[in-house]
């Protein structure tokens, strides 16, 4: 059965922002964005390379979210997380793909398989889609990503860099 990847915004802002949104089709050819996650993208006006992703990308499919179940409420996450979280919940074979640290955690809590920006860019690294992380991993920091040097350092030791 294929994987059904949902996204959060930040993944998708630091993605367009850093010009590597096409590293989410690395994961499925078709990325579910909530429409919860469509609303607060399209709140950064017009000029946004995330609001002129959305409308141009055709892969990147709006939909409405389930209702987000008590158990995720009760982490209190932002609701682009947890729209992410229910979509993913409620879907056999979903993947969600977010950085939040919250919301990984919560995901982790509820077996729901997760993916992130750092993680999209080491599977680009491991299928030879790029030549080098270290690169693409600094564009994307000065796009906005928080990512500490350790971190980066421990990622990039995994796939040999």
């Amino acid at each position: 059965m294929p994987v059904k990847p949902v996204v959060n915004a930040s993944p998708l802002i630091y993605l367009s922002k850093g010009g590597f949104l096409d590293l989410l089709q690395l994961v499925a050819g078709e990325i579910v964005v909530p429409a919860v996650v469509a609303d607060e993208i399209n709140k950064r006006g017009q000029a946004d390379p995330t609001v002129q992703a959305l409308e141009k990308s055709a892969w990147l499919t709006i939909v409405e979210t389930p209702p987000v179940p008590p158990i995720i409420q009760a982490w209190d996450l932002g609701p682009g997380e947890s729209s992410v979280l229910a979509y993913a919940y409620a879907t056999p074979d979903a993947v969600a793909i977010l950085d939040d640290l919250a919301g990984r955690r919560c995901a982790e809590a509820l077996n729901i398989p997760i993916n992130g920006t750092l993680g999209l860019v080491l599977i680009a690294k491991r299928r030879g889609l790029i030549h080098a992380s270290r690169p693409v991993l600094e564009k994307l920091r000065q796009s906005g990503m928080y990512l500490s040097e350790q971190i980066m350092n421990q990622a990039l030791a995994l796939i040999g860099e």
